[in-house]
C-alpha cells in the first residue's frame, strides 16, 4: 500500500547501494523517489537507467533536477567521488533537507562534506556495515552527527528503515567501517595471495586443511569461495574504499602498510575479475574460480 505523507527522498548515485535501498523503499510504498547518476546521459549508464525505470524512481537530467523539492537526499557514489557529488548538490539545497552520506570514506572526508554543505543541509554521517543484499533499505546502518537522533526515528518509523546511532560527532560511523575494513578487505587480499599461491603449487587442500587447524570454526571452501568473489565482483570500488582506510589510519597517526597493500590487491583483483573466464568461474567452485584467476593474472603480467 502507498504511504501518504511521508519524505520525498532523491539518490546521488545509482549504482548497487542506491539501487538496493531505492528498491526496497518503493516495495514498502514509498513513491516519492528522484535519482540521479552521473552516468545516467553516458551510454555506459543505460543498466542504471533500466533498473531505475523497472524501481519506478524518477529519473532526473540534474544533480539540481534530483534535489529540487526534496526531504532526505542519500549520497551513494563512489569513495573517490563522495566530495564531488555534495559539490554537484550545494548549488541547489533548500528547505534544509537531510544529507545521508552513506559512502565508505574517512572521517576527515565526512567532516569536509559536511563542512562544504554548512547550513544548507543536515548532514549525516551513514556507515552501512553489512552487504546491502538480501535486506536493501533494512541493512542496518550507523549514524553519526548532531542530526543523527532526529532523523534515526524518521528512518524507521517512516521508511521502515533500521539504524542505530554511532555517536554525536561527524566521523564517528565513519571510523569504524573504516578501521574495520583494514581487517574485512584485508582478509579477502590474504585469502587471493595465499590461495593462489596455494594453487600453482598444487596444494590447495593441505593449505586449507592446515589452517582449520587454527580457526576451526571457519569453513576454509566457503570463506575462499566467498573472498574471491567479492574482490572479483567489486575489487576495483574496494579498492577506493582501501585508499579510504588508509587515509582514515594516516588521520589516526597510523603508517597504512597494510591498508596500502590491501588496496593493490583489490584493485588488481577487480580488473581481473572482468575478464569472461573469471566471470564464468565464479560459481563453478573453488577449483574453477582458482584456476581462471591464475590463468587471467598470468596474461595480465
Amino acid at each position: 500500500m502507498p504511504k501518504s505523507n511521508t519524505p520525498r527522498l532523491c539518490f546521488i548515485g545509482f549504482g548497487e547501494a542506491g539501487q538496493a535501498i531505492a528498491s526496497g523503499l518503493r516495495e514498502s510504498g514509498i513513491e516519492s523517489i528522484a535519482a540521479w547518476d552521473i552516468l545516467f546521459p553516458a551510454a555506459e549508464g543505460a543498466g542504471l537507467r533500466t533498473a531505475g525505470e523497472k524501481i519506478g524512481a524518477r529519473l532526473t537530467a540534474s544533480a539540481a533536477d534530483a534535489v529540487r523539492g526534496t526531504d532526505i537526499i542519500i549520497s551513494a557514489v563512489t569513495a573517490a567521488s563522495s566530495l564531488d557529488a555534495a559539490r554537484s548538490v550545494e548549488p541547489h539545497l533548500s528547505g534544509n533537507p537531510y544529507f545521508l552520506d552513506i559512502n565508505s570514506v574517512s572521517p576527515g572526508r565526512k567532516k569536509a562534506t559536511e563542512s562544504l554543505l554548512g547550513a544548507k543541509a543536515r548532514y549525516v554521517d551513514v556507515a552501512i556495515l553489512a552487504p546491502i543484499y538480501p535486506a536493501r533499505h533494512q541493512t542496518p546502518m550507523l549514524l553519526a552527527g548532531p542530526h543523527a537522533e532526529m532523523v534515526l526515528p524518521l528512518l524507521i518509523d517512516e521508511l521502515d528503515m533500521r539504524g542505530a546511532i554511532a555517536g554525536h560527532e561527524i566521523g564517528a560511523a565513519a571510523a569504524l567501517k573504516m578501521i574495520r575494513s583494514v581487517m574485512i578487505k584485508g582478509i579477502e587480499a590474504l585469502t587471493l595471495e595465499c590461495f593462489l599461491a596455494a594453487s600453482r603449487a598444487g596444494i590447495v587442500d593441505e593449505v586449507a586443511a592446515s589452517l582449520k587447524n587454527n580457526y576451526p570454526t571457519l569453513d576454509w571452501n566457503r570463506v575462499i569461495e566467498y573472498n574471491l568473489e567479492r574482490m572479483a565482483s567489486h575489487g576495483v570500488r574496494r579498492a577506493e574504499e582501501m585508499d579510504q582506510v588508509a587515509e582514515t589510519l594516516r588521520e589516526l597517526g597510523i603508517d597504512p602498510l597494510m591498508a596500502t597493500a590491501t588496496s593493490t590487491r583489490q584493485r588488481e583483483m577487480g580488473q581481473v575479475g572482468k575478464e569472461p573466464a573469471v566471470r564464468a568461474a565464479l560459481k563453478a567452485g573453488r577449483g574453477a574460480m582458482l584456476k581462471a584467476i591464475s590463468a587471467a593474472a598470468k596474461e595480465r603480467h
